[in-house]
């Protein structure tokens, strides 16, 4: 609880880089939600028009897509926002801030999920599969390994740590061999191979004397 409520109170410091987005998806907010919502509404679906996409516009959307030959993923892409406002979709900016906090509430999502060698989906991870499928779940690609995640972004010393920055530890092979999400007051949440997602302290002594680096991904 101590360790969320400190993301809360970092987040806010976050500094204001955007990036674009390519699909509305679950948790946006905001008139244009609503506006695509309305016309759901209009369609015939079951959905209201109250500007917060939740699962029940998820559902809508799907059977939208189903019904005009998209690819039912739930999310307004190019081509469903075409399909529903019969207009091209507008540029989506959003805020570090808003890709953080997404990629935190999406990880604490998946608390007491084993841990699966080779794992990549809810029913076990291992380190980095977690961390590119809660990165994913906020529109941002990460690379499958974390090796290869430990080359992504801009190096970062400990110092400089903020909530949703990568943390990366040496610890069955030479280099990169794990890796967690950062997540504020010296704490990470990971895939942990003895006690699945949870989250630890870079303080305590394995992760400290095991730590290489971090990375900004945002």
């Amino acid at each position: 609880m101590r360790a969320l409520m400190m993301v809360m109170v970092l987040l806010a410091f976050c500094a204001p880089v955007t990036f674009a987005a390519q699909a509305y998806r679950v948790g946006d907010q905001g008139s244009e939600i609503a506006e695509i919502q309305g016309r759901l509404v209009a369609l015939g679906y079951d959905v209201m028009a109250d500007g917060d996409f939740g699962l029940a516009t998820v559902e809508a959307i799907k059977e939208f897509q189903r019904s005009h030959g998209i690819n039912a993923d739930g999310l307004i892409g190019p081509a469903t926002y075409a399909a529903l406002l019969g207009r091209d979709m507008p540029d989506i900016s959003r805020g570090a801030n808003y890709i953080a906090r997404r990629i935190i509430s999406s990880a604490m999502d998946y608390m007491g999920v084993p841990y699966v060698f080779g794992g990549t989906t809810p029913y076990g991870f291992d380190c980095s599969g977690y961390v590119q499928y809660v990165f994913a779940n906020a529109g941002v690609s990460l690379p499958r390994t974390a090796d290869v995640q430990y080359e992504e972004g801009t190096p970062i010393s400990i110092a400089e740590l903020v909530p949703g920055y990568l943390v990366f530890f040496t610890t069955y092979t030479y280099g990169a061999s794990h890796v967690g999400i950062y997540v504020g007051d010296s704490n990470f949440i990971h895939a942990s191979s003895s006690r699945g997602v949870t989250i630890s302290s870079l303080n305590e002594s394995y992760y400290s004397t095991h730590y290489i680096g971090a990375r900004r991904i945002l």
